[in-house]
């Protein structure tokens, strides 16, 4: 009902729109994306860090999907509090290892297999650890052994660490510098510049073949007031706004409608 009231194909504003078709390119996704591109070529570590809500998932999702499958084994992980054994466990499922049986066999098979990619199959492995701030220190220990071919003379793989910004906290304490010497690109997301969220409203609705002028100006101000240049809250705000909108007969999103929305989502 409300898509139809404003013209819309759909909530360009939720979930169902994050296609990598509809990516609105940010700095932030520019800037995250080439870094991610570098670290595929050269292998190595990559830490990306951001506030909740900054798409840092998101823009690894559509790095991995634009990976060629012939060249690359994207591999991702989304990690809550996981022990040592659960993440290796998990890990040995992403290669299709079997029959390993505790963690010094699990490692060998791991590496063994990271090695049989990239040596014969001439396919690397882009492994991508979401959420990495919850990752215990035994856990990042070990990475960097993981990391250690050949007497430490190459590296095989590619190994994208994503968390929230106290990652970098984290990284910086001495038990792990041998691991942070490893990190080859790094990228902390800012969110939306100030001259983008007005951009970044207008591509979604054009994204649902909306008209530009269901949504004035003052909307615009209030919500890059209320969001501080966070996509996830401008999307939540305009989802509500467009049910508010339409439940209130509004012909346009104004400051007013986005202020209600932003009451609801206080409630």
């Amino acid at each position: 009902m409300t898509a139809g009231y404003y013209g819309l194909a759909g909530d360009p504003f939720s979930r169902q729109f994050n296609k990598q078709a509809n990516c609105f390119q940010s700095a932030d996704y520019r800037q995250a994306s080439a870094r991610l591109g570098h670290l595929k070529d050269t292998r190595g570590i990559g830490v990306m860090t951001a506030a909740p809500g900054l798409g840092k998932s998101l823009t690894l999702r559509y790095f991995s999907e634009g990976l060629n499958q012939n060249l690359f084994k994207p591999v991702y992980i989304s990690l809550s509090t996981v022990t040592v054994v659960e993440f290796y466990r998990q890990l040995c499922a992403e290669l299709g290892i079997e029959g390993a049986y505790g963690k010094a066999a699990q490692v060998k098979a791991i590496k063994g297999q990271i090695e049989y990619m990239y040596k014969e199959k001439r396919q690397t492995l882009v492994l991508s650890l979401d959420e990495a701030q919850y990752l215990c220190h035994d856990i990042l220990k070990d990475l960097k052994m993981l990391t250690n071919f050949n007497y430490d003379s190459m590296c095989c793989f590619a190994l994208v660490l994503c968390g929230e910004p106290h990652l970098r906290d984290i990284l910086k304490r001495p038990a792990h510098e041998a691991l942070r010497q490893r990190i080859v690109v790094n990228y902390d997301f800012a969110g939306l510049q100030d001259s983008e969220v007005k951009d970044y409203v207008l591509h979604k609705i054009r994204c649902a073949a909306g008209a530009e002028t269901i949504i004035d100006g003052s909307a615009i101000t209030a919500l890059h007031g209320l969001a501080q240049g966070n996509p996830r809250v401008i999307d939540n705000l305009m989802s509500d706004a467009l049910v508010i909108g339409g439940q209130l007969r509004k012909q346009v999103i104004d400051a007013e409608v986005i202020m209600a929305a932003a009451d609801n989502r206080a409630l």
